[in-house]
């Protein structure tokens, strides 16, 4: 498969694992977090957490990987491209972390950033390992 295309899925898998992980963090802190809220703010339409998901599935389906093939050879040099994901998962956590932080604080806000950066986390690996196998030439 070409490398666009294998990243491309390769963000289709490591949204939906990074969406049951945010799941979980919305469920168990009774939406006090709200992610897609923030992410709708963030996009200038308060309130509406439909087009926040929207924004969310399709930056992280199609522009974070397109991104992550772009930035590649410049993250961690000579690796695995699970562990330049890893790399880059953390990058994106960075900007997540401060712009859909919101009001949270106390506690809530260490759950959240925790929470946030295992979600980053296996975004990024998954993302990396499945570019890694659907790019490779067959033998």
């Amino acid at each position: 498969m070409n490398r666009p295309a294998s990243a491309i899925v390769g963000g289709v898998v490591g949204t939906a694992v990074m969406s049951m992980i945010l799941a979980m963090v919305e469920v168990e802190s009774r939406y006090a977090i709200g992610l897609f809220e923030a992410i709708a703010r963030f996009a200038r339409v308060p309130g509406n957490q439909f087009l926040g998901f929207v924004i969310f599935a399709l930056v992280g389906t199609v522009a974070w990987p397109l991104l992550f093939l772009g930035l590649e050879r410049y993250l961690v040099p000579d690796s695995d491209p699970a562990v330049r994901g890893l790399l880059m998962g953390v990058l994106l956590w960075i900007g997540f972390a401060i712009i859909g932080r919101g009001t949270i604080t106390g506690v809530l806000l260490i759950v959240y950033l925790a929470f946030s950066l295992v979600a980053h986390l296996a975004y990024g690996f998954t993302m990396g390992a499945v570019y890694d196998r659907l790019s490779r030439e067959p033998v």
